[in-house]
């Protein structure tokens, strides 16, 4: 391991108080109830979503002190700022009430299909095969879809805290492995497929075949074991809305498809934001209030990750290196639960020489463990944004998710390891 340089050492400090940052929000909403005149600063600090934006920012302010303005722009200007852009714009779109309709008629459909109580399919169906459709629509829209699925279906009405957190748990880790039908969906798959020319073949032969079985187990034992309150999930959602126009609808597709398309083109995605917030605000009869609040602090969230993930490489790297394939699963596993899962595949394909297995084995760690943190994985945060107001003191308590994610966590491992 290479000496660390001062600002490396200052920002795994700051990266480690912002793990532990993520941990402490209720301590944070508690003070914003006992001080409330400064209750506004401790309300913020208390948004899990602003945790790491607000610590790349201090990191910042020592860079510029320390190094100066040059190297510390400099810096700012070498990071990748295209995935919290494109979560972004995702996630507005993914959440407009015309492809939410869309998906719930979907879903709703294929429910009826299935030979099961409608409210258990519903459940069943919004935890399969909405993860699993995020391998064509990106992992991030598929959170958004289902999170706000949840939200509007079985957290409409009061369920018990165990139901809560195993629904969360589960969501989560299924979006994690279940973006890996495809070499372009899932964050930590993405990092690595066009370098080690990983294709579509590929992915489902060595990734999702294996990660389809461990969705649909997760999926089944959650309805399963929570099958008696999960009646209600069978109502239609409440609306006065008039009918949605299939014109609009499709227009509403239309600019999905071509976000994900030009995912890796911020200019060309950025300007199809644009252009639909154009046709929202023409048609606004048609819509709802858009999230835009919600998908900036997920991307504040992730931007953050960004600049303060940018100075572990030196303490990561080689940790992941002195592995073999079978230590670099758990190894992986383990380690995203305090780092994006993106940036250790991302780190291992900055490594030459390294074989098939140990390739496939770390990737097979970091979407396996997505699902036990906030910061995990990519899309957790827009999970977050949209289902906490349902949970106790609005708030998701992360050792609870991380409790209610190990269950599901292990399935995937089994279904990784062993098929």
């Amino acid at each position: 391991m290479n000496t660390p340089t001062w600002i490396q050492v200052i920002g795994a400090t700051l990266f480690a108080v912002a793990v532990l940052h993520t941990f402490s929000t209720k301590f944070f909403e508690h003070l914003a109830h006992t001080q409330p005149r400064h209750a506004g600063i401790w309300h913020l600090l208390g948004e899990v979503e602003v945790v790491f934006g607000f610590w790349a920012m201090v990191l910042m302010v020592f860079m510029f002190a320390v190094s100066g303005t040059q190297e510390a722009t400099a810096y700012l200007d070498s990071r990748n700022f295209t995935e919290p852009m494109f979560v972004f714009a995702i996630m507005v779109i993914a959440a407009t009430r015309p492809i939410l309709e869309f998906a719930g008629s979907l879903v709703r459909f294929l429910a009826r299909c299935v030979p099961l109580p409608r409210g258990m399919a519903m459940y069943f169906l919004v935890l399969a095969f909405v993860p699993m459709l995020g391998s064509f629509i990106t992992e991030p829209a598929a959170m958004t879809l289902a999170a706000l699925m949840l939200r509007d279906t079985l957290f409409s009405r009061s369920i018990s805290k165990r139901l809560q957190y195993a629904t969360i748990g589960v969501l989560f880790v299924n979006i994690s492995i279940g973006g890996t039908l495809t070499p372009f969906a899932a964050p930590p798959v993405l990092m690595v497929a066009s370098k080690w020319n990983w294709d579509m073949w590929f992915m489902v032969s060595n990734f999702g075949w294996k990660a389809a079985v461990a969705v649909c187990t997760n999926a089944a034992v959650a309805m399963l074991l929570f099958r008696r309150e999960l009646g209600h999930m069978a109502a239609l959602p409440d609306s006065d809305a008039p009918r949605m126009p299939l014109s609009v609808v499709l227009v509403h597709l239309m600019f999905l498809v071509l976000v994900v398309v030009f995912a890796h083109h911020p200019a060309v995605f950025m300007g199809v934001f644009l252009f639909f917030m154009g046709f929202v605000t023409a048609y606004e009869r048609h819509q709802d209030k858009l999230i835009l609040r919600e998908a900036l602090l997920v991307a504040f969230f992730l931007a953050g990750l960004v600049v303060l993930g940018g100075q572990q490489q030196w303490w990561l790297e080689p940790i992941l290196m002195g592995m073999d394939s079978t230590a670099v699963f758990f190894g992986a596993t383990a380690l995203t639960a305090i780092t994006d899962n993106a940036a250790l595949t991302y780190l291992g394909s900055l490594v030459e020489g390294l074989s098939d297995e140990f390739k496939i084995a770390l990737v097979a760690g970091a979407v396996t463990g997505g699902g036990l943190t906030v910061i995990a994985n990519a899309p957790n945060p827009a999970g977050v944004s949209i289902l906490r107001g349902k949970f106790e003191d609005s708030s998701i308590n992360p050792l609870g998710l991380l409790i209610a994610a190990l269950p599901p966590t292990l399935v995937a491992i089994l279904a990784f390891r062993l098929l």
